[in-house]
């Protein structure tokens, strides 16, 4: 792998954006590949960096530097990455279709967004009997949401 920029005088960088695709996570290590809408980028930005935790649809801001890969082209090298849970309606949308929480997947989280907005976070945790307002969740469902939420957020 050649890199640019990888000797001392490189200065860090800041980037952040929006996750739109975990291509891979080592949950062991922490080593992640994202591709990131990034402010100030039109096309998606390749991020290398490392996460306990990942997922479409949250906000990472980084820092570190920019290099080029012999195969896979110009990509972000984070020496820091801090993930952020998502706050606009389209990052909530697509964090909860993400099938990180058991129980919602695209259809669901489509249906949990249009029913709560932004607000849909607060509900799971604190008025987690709303759930059933939306078409299709059940009480048993609406059990193994909090759950998986739960396990989440200690993960997190």
């Amino acid at each position: 792998m050649e890199v640019a920029g990888s000797g001392s005088s490189g200065e860090r960088e800041p980037l952040a954006g929006l996750v739109e695709r975990v291509t891979f996570h080592n949950a062991d290590s922490g080593f992640c590949v994202l591709r990131v809408k990034a402010r100030g980028h039109r096309e998606l930005v390749t991020v290398l960096g490392a996460a306990p935790s990942i997922a479409a649809g949250e906000y990472v801001q980084a820092s570190g530097r920019w290099e080029t890969h012999r195969e896979h082209g110009l990509q972000f090298r984070a020496t820091f990455l801090r993930v952020t849970a998502p706050t606009s309606a389209e990052g909530i949308e697509k964090y909860l279709g993400s099938g990180l929480i058991k129980g919602i997947g695209p259809v669901f989280a489509q249906r949990l967004i249009s029913t709560f907005k932004e607000m849909v976070f607060e509900v799971i945790e604190h008025t987690p009997q709303r759930l059933r307002e939306v078409e299709g969740i059940g009480a048993k469902r609406a059990l193994r949401i909090t759950a998986s939420w739960a396990d989440q957020k200690v993960i997190r």
